[in-house]
């Protein structure tokens, strides 16, 4: 009977795109080099099968379990956004970054919009990786210290910003920057559908891209519609 260890690295990917993602973190080849087996790839590149076989089962296991976000509070919110969504974005830029690369590299001349699309996925993650490190540094912690202030009924210094209505406001606008630039990606890759007979890696680059794009907009949702107004009204109360 055929067990998975025993299945090729390339019949796992054509059956379901997302195992390419794991593959790509170890190291193991999908596009060219996936006709062997997933136990030959993790002996080759000494790997601890268990543990591969372990992620490519749970790879469709999914998180979403209509959790009332409005309901939690922003402190645990906050820390939430970071070890989530914050950690999701710094684990998935180098994997599009080397998707992009590649795709661009071998398919730009034939299809010239993934040499764009490269481009502006280097755009969302510089902006990215600067906007996340202004909320972990300086926002999310002065939230913090709002929420100790209410629970310890104690005076809170201003901070050094001003008000958490600048931070907020160029929080915002960050947020569409990054939107922006992964709408104008979604219609140049047209709605992440790889051209007909697309190598994986080509489509695993589309199918990352577009869960990266989900996983952006709940990211965005949380603080623009829950944990911003939230720690808006909060400063009101304690500074008036």
């Amino acid at each position: 009977m055929e067990t998975l260890r025993n299945r090729t690295v390339a019949d796992l990917v054509t059956e379901n795109i997302k195992t390419a993602h794991i593959f790509k973190k170890h190291g193991i080849d999908f596009c060219c080099g996936g006709g062997i087996s997933i136990e030959e790839a993790c002996r080759k590149k000494n790997l601890d099968l268990t543990e591969i076989e372990e992620e490519l089962v749970n790879v469709n296991g999914s998180t979403d379990r209509n959790l009332d976000y409005n309901k939690w509070k922003i402190d645990f919110l906050t820390d939430h956004i970071v070890n989530v969504h914050h950690s999701y974005v710094e684990e998935s830029i180098p994997l599009l970054l080397q998707y992009t690369a590649r795709v661009s590299k071998v398919h730009g001349e034939r299809h010239p919009e993934v040499v764009e699309i490269e481009n502006l996925f280097h755009r969302v993650a510089r902006e990215l990786a600067s906007h996340m490190k202004k909320e972990e540094l300086i926002l999310f912690p002065f939230i913090k210290k709002m929420i100790s202030a209410k629970e310890e009924e104690r005076e809170l210094q201003r901070p050094a910003f001003g008000t958490a209505e600048n931070p907020i406001k160029m929080m915002e606008d960050e947020h569409e920057t990054a939107g922006d630039l992964l709408a104008k990606i979604a219609e140049l890759s047209n709605n992440y559908t790889p051209p007909e007979g697309a190598c994986n890696t080509y489509r695993a680059m589309y199918a990352k891209l577009d869960e990266f794009e989900t996983d952006l907009h709940l990211h965005v949702h949380l603080e623009n519609n829950i944990l911003f107004p939230k720690a808006l009204k909060l400063e009101k109360e304690l500074f008036n």
